[in-house]
């Protein structure tokens, strides 16, 4: 459907998909009159898909804890490796992702993006079924599954394209808060998926619990039979009629995307980047992981920078043609120094989360699932089943579901107040929490009762969460805030990009430290990263003489 008016009066309605040629939000008649019905319709079809795209992305977290309650024979830090590959595959994504609105339309991305879910969601379920295949089958399912995580940016990066500035805040944490609801659900759903066989015979055999796990509810015990392959095959039901709502109910912005051609030319636009976007993934952990699947030549902080730097150069060498102009429009935000603040900033906020919701639930399970004592030669000991061990799987879920609860209330109180001095009010809690988490998890693993310590711990990390949730909110309306419309979009894609790299972060650093023996010195860390942040915040956008007074 073409919707084409002169500029003085407003646009017809647009009941359906298609393209849009007239788009003026700021033009108050036009967005009450027509505006407004299209953006919603858009942002409601653009929740739900990028909710699914989350737990697609966020599913290695809690499928590697039913791995261990399984006996997959994988160690605990072969399984870390699998979260932290889902991570660090979801971020590289996100870089072409945000790129792709104004090369393909926001239509086009959102339908093809989403359908293409149901790859890694069939595949994991099939690899699932075979706890004899090697480990590079698990870690292949892994990277794939970071498609789900470069969605953000281009739903993100779409839908704040729809919105005038005075609502950016809060259309963006609506988008982000309730789209984040992805990982509460994956934490809640595969739980229960498993318990069941949802696809009778097409769905594969169950397989026996050798220890604990549980759901929302309580623990399940150990010999209770288990279908794990339902944490991939689950994701179909919804993905399928979710691509087909993409594609009837959603529009492309003319103004936005003039030059988006046909939809299998944009198609293959979409997935000639995101194919790029392996690349780079796939060389850095060869070079990072240790052997038998990689080199293990690069130690993490190498590592990351050069897989940005190579996803960057391999976007600018590989453009041709419209896309080369476009991607040459799209690298102006470096030129900004706000990109690069406002980058550290949103690593605070949901580099923290989606780090955290990734990690949590592995983490509960090797803190608390066992005894902590020494040997007879004074040796701490950590393999000692714990009977009092909380399940992960009933308690992960929460932290994650309050920080999502918590974004649009972010952005709504960011529009009445400033996206700064929330920015700075969250960060400050987080130093304190952070630095708290650290002094819980020592003393937790350093004794033969940890579970004592669980309810300081969980409540310590719903803080954080809550506090990263609101700051998600803050940093959206700042974008909005502080970047015109045309590099708005393209500054949301980055930063979100950038802070994805939590999901890498947070798993590897918390599994070494738990490794070495010291889980605190993960936190702590995280704790005076926080600080400085808080200190880049007020420089840049709070002092009497900020670079942009916000408020």
């Amino acid at each position: 459907m073409n919707t084409t008016t002169h500029p003085a009066v407003p646009a017809a309605p647009s009941s359906g998909a298609g393209d849009i040629q007239d788009w003026r939000p700021e033009d108050e008649q036009f967005w009450a009159q027509t505006g407004s019905k299209i953006a919603y319709r858009n942002l409601w079809i653009s929740i739900p898909a990028l909710l699914c795209g989350f737990a697609v992305w966020g599913m290695w977290g809690i499928i590697t804890v039913q791995m261990l309650n399984l006996g997959f024979p994988f160690s605990q830090a072969e399984l870390f490796t699998l979260t932290a590959i889902a991570g660090i595959s979801g971020a590289t994504m996100r870089i072409p992702a945000s790129f792709l609105i104004r090369m393909a339309g926001g239509r086009n991305t959102i339908f093809l993006t989403t359908a293409m879910l149901l790859a890694p969601a069939i595949g994991t379920g099939i690899a699932l079924q075979h706890p004899e295949w090697p480990l590079w089958v698990f870690q292949l399912m892994a990277l794939w599954s970071g498609v789900g995580g470069g969605n953000f940016a281009s739903s993100m990066s779409n839908i704040s394209t729809f919105f005038p500035k005075r609502l950016q805040g809060t259309a963006l944490g609506l988008n982000a808060g309730l789209g984040n609801f992805g990982v509460t659900t994956m934490q809640i759903v595969i739980p229960l998926v498993m318990t069941i066989g949802l696809f009778g015979a097409f769905g594969g055999e169950a397989k026996a619990l050798i220890k604990d796990s549980g759901w929302i509810f309580g623990k399940i015990k150990a010999g209770t039979p288990t279908y794990i392959q339902n944490a991939g095959f689950a994701w179909v039901l919804s993905l399928v009629p979710l691509a087909v709502l993409c594609w009837f109910g959603m529009n492309n912005l003319k103004t936005v995307t003039p030059n988006s051609g046909s939809p299998i030319s944009a198609f293959l636009k979409i997935t000639y980047l995101y194919s790029l976007a392996f690349v780079p993934s796939i060389g850095m952990l060869y070079l990072y992981l240790p052997a038998p699947t990689g080199l293990g030549l690069l130690n993490m902080w190498v590592a990351i920078p050069l897989d940005i730097i190579a996803a960057l150069v391999v976007m600018k060498l590989a453009a041709f043609g419209t896309m080369k102009e476009n991607v040459a429009k799209q690298f102006e935000i470096f030129k900004n120094k706000h990109t690069w603040s406002m980058t550290a900033l949103y690593v605070v906020t949901f580099g923290s989360f989606i780090g955290f919701s990734m990690a949590l639930p592995l983490a509960i399970t090797v803190i608390f699932g066992f005894i902590h004592a020494p040997d007879a030669a004074g040796v701490m000991q950590h393999t000692l089943k714990n009977p009092n061990a909380p399940s992960a799987l009933t308690y992960a879920w929460i932290g994650p579901f309050v920080g999502a609860a918590v974004r649009p209330i972010g952005g709504w109180i960011s529009d009445k107040v400033g996206g700064s001095i929330v920015t700075q009010v969250i960060s400050a809690l987080m130093v304190v929490a952070s630095a708290a988490v650290g002094y819980v998890m020592m003393q937790a693993y350093g004794s033969s009762t940890p579970e004592q310590y669980f309810p300081m711990f969980m409540g310590l990390f719903v803080l954080l969460f809550a506090a990263s949730g609101v700051g998600n909110g803050s940093t959206f309306r700042s974008v909005g805030f502080i970047f015109d419309r045309q590099q708005a979009g393209p500054v949301l894609g980055w930063t979100s990009a950038v802070a994805a790299y939590g999901a890498f972060i947070a798993p590897v650093l918390i599994g070494q430290q738990i490794k070495a023996g010291t889980p605190q010195y993960a936190f702590y860390g995280f704790s005076v990263f926080y600080a400085v942040c808080l200190v880049l915040n007020w420089w840049f956008y709070l002092r009497a003489k900020a670079y942009v007074k916000n408020p």
